[in-house]
């Protein structure tokens, strides 16, 4: 099976960036909420060099790439806080939890717009240099950060849905989930392998698609 540089290089800088953000978007939140540990450690920077984890994001994305896995994800190194320092010690992990997905919902749907732009300069006869790359680019975007909102809502720890559930479990449920602690990632690797991807995706990409071409006539594209 031939693999492409160029498709790699693009997919794997998709991935990255968006990483990087989802990380930033953490450490950013927790800095509103009181607590300035990951400003400190400059993890409020979308520099890779802040956030790469060796597994998550670079031999597990490469690996998926160089076998074709059909949707890519991966993760960066927890962001950290500390609870004592913030506002509302209950309800601020889950803001900081919810801000990484959010951040790669922002991002979708920024790139879902511009793809819309795209499509209306397309139709209006505008000439868009390096057409192809800027469309896979942002098309790429899209698909990568629908992915990484759905793995990261999963909620088994360290995943930031599980700060999520966490806000609403007694005390019996926290232990549990405690306990899941250490199997939660290779739990969720096999979740995603499994139907939660399959299921939700396409869902997601329809909403998405329904943004970029709604009120487009594509029979007048060139």
């Amino acid at each position: 099976m031939q693999i492409e540089p160029g498709v790699v290089l693009m997919k794997y800088f998709c991935l990255l960036f968006s990483l990087c953000v989802h990380e930033a978007a953490h450490a950013a939140t927790a800095n509103w909420c009181g607590d300035p540990s990951a400003r400190l450690l400059g993890r409020m920077s979308i520099d890779p060099r802040k956030h790469i984890d060796p597994l998550g994001t670079v031999v597990l994305p490469l690996l998926m790439m160089m076998t074709n896995v059909p949707y890519l994800f991966g993760w960066a190194k927890p962001v950290p806080f500390n609870p004592r320092n913030l506002n509302n010690m209950r309800r601020d992990p889950v803001l900081i939890a919810l801000a990484g997905p959010l951040s790669n919902i922002a991002i979708a749907l920024t790139c879902a717009v511009l793809l819309r732009i795209f499509f209306m300069l397309e139709l209006g006869g505008v000439t868009i240099p390096a057409a192809e790359a800027i469309l896979a680019l942002l098309y790429g975007m899209i698909v990568i950060n629908l992915v990484l909102a759905l793995f990261n809502i999963i909620p088994l720890p360290p995943l930031d849905g599980h700060h999520v559930l966490y806000y609403f479990l007694g005390a019996r449920g926290k232990e549990m989930m405690e306990r899941i602690g250490p199997f939660g990632i290779i739990i969720a690797i096999l979740f995603v392998a499994g139907p939660w991807l399959r299921t939700a995706m396409p869902i997601a990409e329809r909403a998405v698609f329904f943004i970029i071409t709604y009120g487009l006539d594509f029979q007048q594209v060139a």
